[in-house]
């Protein structure tokens, strides 16, 4: 499948006869797994090339070996045409590769500035100046248009802006060679564009950016060429001008695609009180200010209601305020028309909420636990998991073979650890665990953020299916094909408040952006 390819647009093929930095032949080897085999792979300066595969397809392993975090077992590094050998992530910067990690690599007590430079001494000798840094920081950021207070601590920033932080760290150290992996998560469609913008101006400038992404439609907008990941083996590399996402996808997966849409599977909203219902709820964000203000809602049994919004417009607060993990400063919330506890995490679970975060490793999920553990966090004061002050182990790696076989959570037993998952594979345990609860009301907040296509499908089906039980599935996603997807009503949130309420059918993207944006 691998064809000659022509220069990226701009070039001479001289200029491009030297790729900017290449692989040749790695092979990186984990136990029982070979994450590289014989690896390929080279970008050439200007060019933006997308790496595409699913979960476990090599891609990560691959991108942290050409920024010295792994050694290969085998072949060989080159910057410039010349053999490297990175004993360290700092040889890497010291070539010019950085890497924007997706699960975000930030100290939370430090503000943003802070975060940019630290470890970085090149150019300020001995004295740091905050200011200098942070007024810095703030220009690299307008010119980038990637908005973002130098001073807020990292705690108190969404994940969307936490990514900007990340971007800005190596754009700050002047980096050559820009590895993005899943950059766009957690960005809204307009932000994404803003930040493909800046893509293609750094590449244009002499830049080369790798670019690792599962949503199609963007790498198509954004990239020269495209190396396709597959069990560890390149399938091919192709021209984005000539190529389609129909055909990207199907040579991810091996065969063809195919996903129902909440329009085509129908509702099954039913007429009675609403499984949750919303009323005139405000509520204080992590920065001490009032970040949902009297959010009025209500979504019916077997009804999915889509929360659009920029990343830090109340999101995180909506779903938290939901599943009892903080509090109200106004309004009332009931389940099933009974009134729901505020700020009690316990009486949320006993009132049938169950809550998938769009943190899964740092809030869903405790990584260093087992599987099993992980499956019973909710469960396990039950008492078929009971026996006094102790747990039933037998019973509970049971239960966790039975969810595992229900739920395709693919590992070697319920005792693997789950930080040794995959994101696909952890999520279908946040899944397992809180579907398998029978809820009345399912919060899933960015449900699919940076899985593959067929771990996105899987999710989205699972969502659909909860939905058809006649479950009330309130989804937050920055994702809008995702909620135009599954959604039966859209809600808008800017600036804390709902300011409309749609149905899919009856609004465009453009316009849900407007809304998003506080101009409609």
């Amino acid at each position: 499948m691998d064809a000659a390819v022509a220069p990226p647009a701009g070039e001479s093929a001289a200029t491009a006869a030297v790729a900017a930095v290449a692989a040749v032949g790695i092979t990186k080897r984990f136990p029982g797994v070979v994450a590289n085999n014989g690896v390929t792979f080279e970008a050439q300066t200007g060019e933006v090339h997308a790496l595409l595969g699913e979960n476990g397809a090599g891609k990560t392993t691959l991108c942290n070996v050409l920024t010295g975090l792994y050694k290969p077992d085998e072949g060989e590094l080159r910057v410039d045409g010349l053999p490297v050998r990175f004993r360290s992530p700092r040889d890497a910067h010291a070539a010019g590769i950085f890497m924007v990690h997706q699960h975000l690599k930030l100290v939370e007590s430090m503000s943003a500035a802070e975060n940019v430079v630290l470890g970085w001494s090149r150019g300020r000798g001995l004295r740091f100046s905050p200011r200098r840094v942070e007024r810095e920081v703030a220009e690299v950021a307008e010119q980038y248009q990637m908005a973002i207070d130098p001073d807020a601590k990292i705690w108190q920033l969404s994940l969307g802006e936490r990514q900007r932080v990340e971007i800005l760290k190596a754009l700050c150290r002047g980096a050559r060679i820009l590895i993005l992996d899943e950059p766009t998560t957690v960005l809204t469609p307009q932000e994404a564009d803003q930040l493909f913008s800046s893509v293609r101006e750094m590449a244009a400038a002499g830049s080369t950016i790798i670019f690792i992404s599962h949503k199609l439609p963007e790498v198509m907008a954004v990239s020269n060429r495209i190396t396709i990941l597959r069990k560890g083996v390149v399938i091919g590399t192709l021209k984005a001008a000539e190529t389609d996402t129909t055909t990207l996808a199907e040579f991810m997966v091996g065969h063809e695609i195919t996903e129902q849409s909440r329009a085509e599977r129908g509702t099954s909203a039913g007429v009675g009180r609403p499984a949750l219902e919303l009323q005139d709820v405000s509520a204080v964000g992590d920065l001490g200010l009032e970040a949902l203000h009297e959010v009025s809602l209500s979504i019916e049994p077997g009804e999915i209601v889509g929360i659009a919004g920029v990343s830090g417009n109340g999101q995180r607060e909506l779903a938290e305020v939901v599943a009892g993990l903080r509090r109200l400063s106004r309004g009332a919330i009931r389940v099933e028309g009974e009134p729901l506890l505020p700020g009690d995490a316990r009486a949320a679970i006993d009132s049938g909420i169950a809550y998938i975060p769009e943190d899964r490793m740092g809030t869903g999920v405790a990584p260093n636990l087992s599987i099993a553990d992980n499956l019973i966090l909710k469960s396990y004061r039950g008492e078929s998991l009971r026996l006094g002050p102790l747990v039933r182990r037998k019973r509970a790696s049971l239960r966790a073979h039975e969810l595992m076989k229900r739920f395709d959570i693919r590992a070697p037993g319920p005792h693997t650890l789950v930080r040794q998952l995959s994101g696909g594979n952890v999520q279908r345990v946040l899944l397992a665990r809180e579907l398998s609860s029978g809820p009345r009301v399912l919060v899933a907040a960015s449900p699919t953020r940076g899985l593959d296509v067929s771990a996105t499908q899987g999710v989205r089906k699972m969502l659909l299916d909860t939905a058809q039980r006649g479950v009330g599935v309130l989804l937050i996603s920055e994702d809008l094909d995702e909620i135009l997807h599954l959604a039966d009503r859209i809600a808008v949130l800017y600036g804390g408040r709902v300011v409309g309420i749609v149905k899919p059918a009856e609004v465009t993207r453009e316009q849900l952006g407007l809304m998003m944006a506080g101009a409609a």
